[in-house]
């Protein structure tokens, strides 16, 4: 790669470890970024062992901090959304799929600015909505790595504290990903020269992990959800704007 490629492949790196590390809406533009400079396809391949590495170290340091009801509703509907991405992965446009993961972020967002859902009563953990989002967190995050707006849309309202919310996000994530490692492979996203590229993001990858942590850990709820609600705006106009 060139120096801009570079420069934009560190970014991104380090935004994956500041996801794993608490912040997680921030890791959404590692795709698009890189994305500017090679293939979505490329991008996606060669940062999957990077957002591996920061999985390990948010998995360390979330250990304690989850909500296995809000797991064992999701991860089945995430398997089935990498399944579902793997056998279509031929006939996917990547344009289409950020377009429409664009718009449920932003909807969602708006919707939660508008009406104060940040702060508001915590609504249970439900198998119907944790299925669905979670075969469409699922699938977008097989295509492109995108799976954290549908997530959000699901997770943000169930109102865990701002620990808890990171670690089972961290968690779900780490899921989706090692299950994300063979169809991966299968589709030669893991090359050799993909590979050699990663192993020098990882760095970037694991600081922004101890970042993420630290600044996650000072955070009020109100100033977390806000933030990550705030963040998922500039994200989903992003996307949008290149499926458009």
């Amino acid at each position: 790669m060139e120096m801009l490629g570079w420069v934009l492949a560190v970014i991104a790196a380090f935004s994956i470890g500041l996801a794993k590390g608490g912040l997680s809406m921030v890791g959404t533009i590692s795709v698009p970024l890189l994305a500017l400079v090679m293939s979505p396809v490329q991008a996606a391949g060669i940062l999957l062992p990077v957002y591996i590495v920061s999985d390990i170290g948010g998995l360390v340091a979330f250990r304690r901090d989850f909500d296995a009801r809000v797991l064992r509703t999701l991860v089945p509907g995430a398997i089935t959304g990498i399944a579902l991405g793997w056998a279509t992965a031929h006939h996917v446009d990547d344009a289409q799929v950020g377009l429409i993961v664009g718009v449920i972020g932003l909807a969602f967002a708006l919707n939660a600015l508008l009406r104060g859902r940040v702060g508001a009563s915590a609504r249970p953990p439900r198998w119907g909505a944790g299925s669905l989002w979670g075969t469409i967190s699922g699938y977008t995050s097989f295509v492109s790595h995108s799976g954290a707006a549908p997530y959000q849309v699901y997770a943000q309202p169930l109102c865990m504290a701002p620990l808890t919310y990171a670690g089972t996000t961290t968690i779900f994530f780490a899921i989706c990903n090692a299950v994300k490692l063979i169809p991966y492979a299968m589709l030669g996203q893991l090359s050799a020269h993909n590979l050699s590229i990663a192993a020098v993001l990882m760095v970037p990858g694991v600081l922004g992990v101890l970042a993420g942590l630290w600044l996650v850990r000072r955070m009020s709820p109100r100033v977390f959800y806000g933030f990550i609600t705030w963040a998922l705006i500039p994200v989903s106009a992003k996307l949008i704007w290149d499926g458009l």
